[in-house]
């Protein structure tokens, strides 16, 4: 089992009454809401959580990218997987991920990353996404194009990571003379690729084929549905011919352990309840699923499966659908081992700190997390899996 701390890095600071007056926190809200002095203690802030996750044994940290937002303070993860790459030693750096479709040039991502591979000696994990709806409307960028483009920089950066140059690459957004990256990454052929998703169709064909096989995340959904999309994953490989392992499945979730299953609930309700209502929550459906961003299959399954993830959000409720998972180390233990048993994924990226959870709450959690859960989380995987299942 690999075991991740993901962090979003939001403005926590904000006015939540002010922010209430508007009718999203997204693309539009206005930025005379961010103060850079709270923006400077927090982006500090978080990357001691950060490298703190490497102190606590955690595998990998994830960082992220999302565009004018009090949601995500990352519009570039290539700039927070620089900082922890000189203040980390051991822990993966994963980038989950850069938003292929929206880049005019992306061999920067190739070079970008390959850079981090370096600096690091291996320890980049390659996330690519088309970036949800609302980067579209914050990047002026036509959602029509979203998945031709990210399926043409995806082979443009394979070829630059893998194919020596220089050589021309020429489709139907994107034309290059001369592809000749520097430096080359650190591992061979290319860091592993992660492919985060909310459920499309596509994006699932597209990670599970056999020439690829690249590990599948499904974030922030209920349980029911993320059971389901795993399963798809699944029955798509073996529709290919091959049995998927659990290293190819993850699950991305937020969660808080308490010393009591009732302290857990009493201390993080409110935070979970400001992130999935206010900093997530009011997202409307054409900035998060704009006309042509996916096909109408997509559209349906991906609505459906996000139906609860987009009621207002009562933690206790969250927490029964397997939204978020909040209780004491038992508990929480137990819960997990239970999807694990279910579901059969071998990453899980936990979000230990989610809306306004302050400084103090989100170090305890990660604390109770890593002592009191994650390495019976560990000891159950190897049972259930085997060690080469993880890998």
């Amino acid at each position: 089992m690999n075991v991740l701390l993901f962090h979003l890095m939001p403005y926590a600071d904000l006015d939540l009454e002010e922010a209430d007056r508007y009718p999203h926190s997204w693309v539009t809200l206005p930025n005379r809401l961010y103060d850079p002095r709270k923006g400077h203690a927090l982006y500090n802030r978080y990357l001691d959580e950060m490298e703190y996750a490497e102190e606590l044994g955690f595998d990998g940290v994830c960082v992220n990218e999302h565009h004018q937002t009090c949601y995500g303070m990352m519009p570039s993860p290539i700039v927070t997987a620089s900082a922890l790459a000189r203040r980390t030693s051991k822990t993966k750096i994963a980038i989950l991920g850069s938003a292929l479709p929206l880049r005019s040039h992306p061999l920067t991502i190739a070079e970008e990353h390959a850079m981090i591979d370096n600096i690091t000696g291996g320890r980049l994990i390659s996330g690519f996404v088309r970036g949800i709806g609302c980067e579209y409307h914050a990047w002026g960028v036509n959602p029509t194009y979203s998945l031709a483009r990210f399926n043409e920089a995806h082979d443009l950066i394979v070829r630059a990571w893998t194919e020596p140059g220089p050589f021309e690459f020429h489709s139907k957004h994107f034309h290059f003379e001369y592809v000749n990256v520097w430096p080359r990454p650190y591992q061979s052929p290319h860091p592993p690729i992660w492919i985060p998703s909310q459920g499309s169709r596509e994006t699932i064909e597209f990670a599970s084929h056999p020439s690829r096989k690249y590990t599948y995340l499904q974030t922030f959904s209920p349980i029911k549905a993320v059971a389901k999309q795993l399963q798809s994953y699944r029955d798509t490989a073996k529709r290919y011919g091959y049995a998927s392992t659990p290293a190819q499945l993850g699950w991305a979730t937020p969660l808080y352990v308490g010393d009591t299953d009732e302290s857990a609930l009493a201390e993080c309700a409110v935070h979970y309840e400001n992130f999935r209502n206010r900093y997530l929550g009011k997202m409307p459906m054409e900035m998060l699923m704009p006309p042509g961003y996916t096909s109408r299959e997509s559209a349906k399954a991906i609505v459906a499966a996000k139906t609860v993830a987009h009621e207002k959000a009562e933690t206790k409720r969250s927490n029964e659908l397997g939204m978020m998972t909040c209780g004491s180390a038992k508990t929480v233990t137990e819960r997990l081992i239970g999807y694990m048993k279910e579901i059969g994924f071998g990453n899980l990226l936990v979000m230990l700190q989610f809306g306004t959870l302050p400084a103090d709450l989100t170090r305890r959690n990660m604390e109770r997390f890593a002592e009191g859960v994650m390495p019976r989380l560990k000891q159950a995987a190897k049972e259930l899996y085997g060690e080469a299942a993880v890998a």
